[in-house]
């Protein structure tokens, strides 16, 4: 087996900017969600029964985007650094992935 690493540095770049921008989008949803949630909460207090049990719904899903963003952004964060890595010919930095 080899001892050399191989990197396609175009790709792997393009993966982290992918998961960026899946962080952005996933932000924007919690936002919107909040949004939402703020409205239904209103609804509730007026007897709309429905919107508030959607607004359940919407708090229980809201932490769990918020956490697939942090971890889109710290995807593409590690991606960055492994690629800066492999540049530099570190061999630690640039197996991360291992």
């Amino acid at each position: 087996m080899a001892d050399e690493v191989y990197m396609d540095i175009p790709a792997v770049r393009d993966m982290a900017k992918g998961f960026g921008t899946i962080g952005e989008v996933l932000d924007a949803v919690a936002k919107v969600l909040e949004g939402l949630a703020t409205l239904l909460k209103a609804t509730a207090f007026i007897g709309l029964v429905g919107g508030y049990i959607v607004l359940q719904f919407i708090e229980m899903i809201k932490p769990h985007i918020e956490e697939m963003a942090e971890k889109c952004r710290e995807l593409m964060q590690d991606l960055n650094k492994s690629v800066d890595a492999y540049e530099r010919g570190d061999a630690l930095g640039a197996t991360r992935f291992y």
